[in-house]
Parts: C-alpha cells; sequence; structure tokens
C-alpha cells in the first residue's frame, strides 16, 4: 500500500511509502491530517496551494458490507475551512485494491486543458477529455465506460464542476455503473474543476485485495460484524424504506424543513413519505426498486430505483430524504416525480442537492419563484445549467444568494447549507451544525434518535459530542453509518477488523479514538485558517424566529457550544497518531 501523489501541471506521479504518522489513518482522518500537514490553511482553496485528496478507509477494500466508502478532502471553497465529503458506490474499494492509501492530486495546470487521470498496475496516464468536456455526469460516464470498460471505477465532475461552482460535487459510479454517487458537500467538484480535471478512471482489474495480516482472525470478525448488521432491526426498515423512513419521523417531531424553514412540519407529508415511496415504486415495478445496493456486497440496501410511471425508465436514483425535504416540502412541492426529476437534474450537473434545495428555498423567499412550483424550481436549474448570472448565484450555493437577494432567513452555518432536521426542534443536531469543523452536515453527528427531549437545550451539547465523535471515526474507517446500528452493539467488532487486517494491537474504543483524533485534526486546521469560536454559532434569526408547530428557537447557550470539544488536548504528539504537524 502507498500514497500515489499526481501534479497537475508537470502531469507526473509518483509512489510514497506510507509514512509512519500516517499508518493507522484512514478515510476522513487521513485526508485531515494530510490536509494540515501539506496544505497552507490560508490558501485560496480554487488555487494551485489547494490539495484533492481521495482516501478509502480503514475497512475499505475488503468486502466487508457497508464498509467500502470513499472519503475526499480538500480545503472547501464554500466554508473556506477543512473538507471531507464521502461517497459509496466503486471508488474506495478500487483504489485500495490497486494499493493506494491515498490519492493526491496538487498543483494546477499552465495550459488549461481538460484531462481524464488514468490510474492502473501500470501507473498513470493523462489524457485529453475533450470528448466529454461540457457534458452531463450520465452522458460522460457512459461514454467513458464504453471507452474504458465496465470493469472501472470513475469519480467525475459534472458542468457545475467545469463551472466551479461552490455546490459542485464529485459523482462516482455505483455497482450498476451509474454516477450516482456523489461526495456532496463543500465544493470539492469545484476543486476538481480547478485542477481540469474532469473525471479520474480506477482500472484495477489486475489489482489485488489488500494484504490481511490474520486471516483466520478476520474471518471470525467478518463473520462477527455481519451477524450484528443483519441483526439490527433498523437495517430492515433501511432496506425496505431508506432514508426517505426519515419524513414521517422528521415531520412528527416538527423538525422537518419547509418553505424555506419558515415551519417543522408539512401538511402534505404524507404524499412524500417512505410509505408512499415504497408503494409507488411496487407499483410501478420494472426497473424501479425501494430496496438497492449501491456497493457490491452490501447487506443493508438502502437506496433505491425511481422508475417512471411505466417503471421503464428510471428517473433518478437514490431519491433520499434529505432530498425529498430540500427539493420537496423545503419547496412547497409534494409530488414524488417532481422531486425526482429535480434530483436527476442537479445530479447531471454535480451539484449538491442539499445546497441547490436550500439555495431555491432562499430563491423563493426573494420572490424568484412561488413555493410549490415545481415547474418554476425546474427553471431555475436549467439557469444553474446554463451558466448564466443568476444560474451562477444560484449554483455558488445558499449564502450567496441569500447575500445578493438581501434574505435573513438563509439556514446555513459557515457558508454551508443546513440539511433537512430543522435545529430548533432537533437542538442536538443544531449543535452539530455549529460547531462541527465541515458546516452544517447531519452526517457529521445527527442526534434525532438520542434519548432525550429534542427541544430542551440542556444537555444537548452532550448528545452532539458524542455523535460527532462517533462519526469522525466511522468516516475514517469507510463505513456507512447504517451500518452503525449494529456495530453499536458491540464495538469490540472494529478492534478486532482492524488488528487481523493490519496487525495492529488496538484496543479499547478504537472507533472513538479515532474520531477524537480526526476532530482535533480538522479543529487544528481551521483555527489555522482563522475560525473561531465565533464561527461555530447557528444564523442569529433562528435564536429568536420561532419554530412551528412547537414554537421553539434555538437556545443552546454559547457556554455549551463553546465545550463541545473540551476533549481535545493540548498533547501534539499522540504516540498512536504522530500529532499535527507544524509545519
Amino acid at each position: 500500500m502507498g500514497i500515489w501523489r499526481l501534479n497537475t501541471k508537470s502531469q507526473t506521479f509518483s509512489i510514497e511509502e506510507v509514512p509512519t504518522s500516517w499508518q493507522m489513518l484512514g478515510g476522513r482522518g487521513l485526508s485531515a491530517k494530510i490536509l494540515l500537514d501539506e496544505v497552507d490553511p490560508e490558501c485560496y482553496p480554487l488555487g494551485l496551494k489547494n490539495k484533492l485528496i481521495f482516501a478509502p478507509g480503514l475497512l475499505t477494500g475488503h468486502h466487508l458490507t457497508s464498509l467500502d466508502r470513499i472519503s475526499i478532502g480538500a480545503k472547501s471553497p464554500l466554508t473556506g475551512g477543512v473538507k471531507e465529503a464521502n461517497a459509496g458506490g466503486r471508488t474506495g474499494f478500487h483504489l485500495m485494491n490497486l494499493g493506494i492509501t491515498a490519492l493526491i492530486i496538487e498543483d494546477i495546470p499552465e495550459e488549461k486543458n481538460w484531462v481524464i487521470v488514468h490510474l492502473s498496475k501500470d501507473g498513470v496516464r493523462f489524457e485529453s477529455a475533450q470528448q466529454v468536456i461540457g457534458q452531463g455526469v450520465y452522458q460522460a460516464a457512459e461514454r467513458l465506460i464504453e471507452e474504458y470498460g465496465d470493469q472501472v471505477a470513475i469519480a467525475l465532475i459534472g458542468p457545475g464542476g467545469e463551472m466551479m461552482m461552490r455546490s459542485a460535487g464529485i459523482q462516482n459510479l455505483d455497482k450498476d455503473l451509474v454516477p450516482s454517487r456523489i461526495a456532496a458537500r463543500g465544493g470539492l467538484g469545484a476543486v476538481m474543476g480547478s485542477k481540469y480535471i474532469k473525471a479520474i478512471v480506477i482500472d484495477a482489474k489486475d489489482g489485488k485485495r489488500p494484504p490481511v495480516r490474520n486471516k483466520e482472525a478476520f474471518k471470525q470478525a467478518r463473520k462477527k460484524y455481519t451477524e450484528m448488521v443483519l441483526g439490527h432491526p433498523q437495517t430492515t426498515t433501511y432496506a425496505e424504506y431508506g432514508t426517505s423512513a426519515m419524513v414521517s419521523m422528521c415531520n412528527t417531531v416538527g423538525g422537518m424543513p419547509t418553505r424555506n424553514f419558515s415551519s417543522g412540519t408539512f401538511e402534505k407529508a404524507e404524499n412524500i413519505s417512505g410509505d408512499r415511496l415504497r408503494e409507488m415504486l411496487l407499483e410501478r415495478g420494472g426497473v424501479s426498486n425501494p430496496t438497492h445496493a449501491c456497493m457490491d456486497g452490501c447487506v443493508i440496501k438502502c437506496s433505491n430505483v425511481v422508475g417512471d410511471r411505466d417503471g421503464k425508465e428510471v428517473l433518478v436514483s437514490p431519491l433520499d430524504y434529505e432530498t425529498i425535504d430540500l427539493m420537496g416540502a423545503n419547496l412547497g412541492i409534494d409530488d414524488l416525480d417532481t422531486i425526482a426529476k429535480l434530483n436527476y437534474e442537479v445530479n447531471d450537473l454535480g451539484i449538491d442537492s442539499i445546497e441547490i434545495g436550500s439555495a431555491l428555498g432562499v430563491a423563493a423567499e426573494a420572490g424568484l419563484m412561488d413555493f410549490g412550483d415545481g415547474d418554476r424550481a425546474l427553471e431555475l436549474i436549467q439557469e444553474i445549467k446554463r451558466g448564466t448570472p443568476l444560474g451562477r448565484i444560484l449554483g455558488n450555493g445558499s449564502a450567496i444568494v441569500g447575500q445578493v437577494f438581501g434574505i435573513e432567513r438563509v439556514p446555513v452555518v459557515k457558508g454551508q447549507a443546513m440539511p433537512a432536521y430543522d435545529p430548533r426542534a432537533i437542538k442536538g443536531t443544531g449543535v452539530t451544525y455549529a460547531t462541527s469543523p465541515q458546516g452544517a452536515d447531519h452526517t457529521c453527528g445527527l442526534t434525532i434518535r438520542s434519548k432525550v427531549k429534542q427541544t430542551d437545550p440542556n444537555g444537548q451539547a452532550e448528545v452532539s459530542r458524542a455523535a460527532q465523535i462517533n462519526m469522525a471515526g466511522y468516516d475514517s474507517l469507510g463505513a456507512c453509518i447504517m451500518a452503525g446500528f449494529g456495530v453499536a452493539r458491540d464495538y469490540s467488532v472494529i478492534n478486532e477488523l482492524i488488528n487481523s487486517i493490519y496487525g495492529f494491537d488496538v484496543e479499547g474504543n478504537y472507533l472513538q479514538e479515532l474520531g477524537k483524533i480526526t476532530l482535533r485534526f480538522e479543529r487544528e486546521f481551521n483555527r489555522r485558517a482563522g475560525f473561531s469560536s465565533q464561527d461555530d454559532r447557528l444564523p442569529e434569526w433562528m435564536s429568536f424566529e420561532p419554530l412551528p408547530p412547537h414554537n421553539t428557537v434555538f437556545d443552546v447557550s454559547s457556554e455549551d457550544l463553546d465545550s463541545v470539544f473540551d476533549f481535545i488536548t493540548e498533547d501534539k504528539n499522540s504516540p498512536s497518531h504522530g500529532g499535527a504537524s507544524d509545519g
């Protein structure tokens, strides 16, 4: 296993040994450490000093169910701080099977010629991308598969990334060759675009599984892990409904953002619920599928495939809760087909449906569309596609839309749009939004299932802290959070997997150790980038604008917010991880 380093200016690459201080890290934790060691935190995110990092998780590459995710990192052009976005699909598994612990992409080319980067056992080739420039993600992926074969993994950007929009993500092929798995948040597609890379093709057909030090111990740990995941009742729920099950839960607790976060309940939520989606997909049949896996070997299958009314053509895959809300209830739209169409269009542009759903909500507040008008929402997305001045405003995210049109109710933290959980009703998640180094992001520590009164401000800092630590650990392992329900029954299975694969001797709660060290790296990067406690706050309007139906505001104290990361010590010489570089 090694570090593959690509220079886009000289179009050269090298393979390096993994430094000692990086060897017990993976995924999000490794990405954060590389950024802290090698990237100037004050650099221009779309300039030559920023680096784009692909880091498979520590447990990726072994066909362990729900453990083949890829973390992609850089300094974010959206937040100005540390960024990691992760995705399922093929990318992480294929990188590990080429022996790549991390892929680091550096510099920017002098000649602004778009390239495809091809990785294989023979090394790296830089090839012209002219045949796919300007194309949407779906068409471009189809052409690349025709050229490179159906055994590859591909990570690519759409027109949004080519235009370096701050909402741009990086799309990854799923197991069925659909470029639907987006590392969506923070504008990482714009960073890839700034380096004039349209696509990265990973050909691992002659590669091999990463080594396992103790095969018998690994076999036993894998069996235990799989049984834990399959044995949890939440696994069945997600297999049948996916994340769309959250529609009813969030609407019931009054935390489902509606009409630009002006209410926590949607009167037509039943029309876009998980029950309705599943019923619709089963009725349509054909290509429709309410139970779908994005990665080979996944037993949870929380994804879905939304077919048209005849069941012949795929409208989009997947349609997740966050998109159902941000492009549904948040825009006053109660038709799943319309939401699926909106989802498809932003996917094809390679941009974040959360960021754009939020931006359209702010745009409706500004009078650019009426709530409930799906046709107008589609017209505004076409503005993004054409790169018009209005389209570029929308494509650069919710915060920019609010600034340009003078709107106060803009649901962002650190410049990044809030996902589909209103923090005035789900206050632990509000603490996560406020304090996460990543900006507003539910995947950094969602607390809706925590055993607390969601609207009580007391104790929410502790709830968020625990969730953030665990999620940073899962992201470093390459784990889908859906597997976390089973793992939480006995965290020692993580140690058994790590020790059997790497020959380490970790003990205790290693998941949390990984999470803590990852958060320390991220917080330190942001501190050097100029962030302070004043950045760890929600928008002021959320502290005085009550959220119906419970009419609550966000009232977790500043002292509690500032206490979330008290566990981070001044010791920068952790024996396990080598500490943070001072350079």
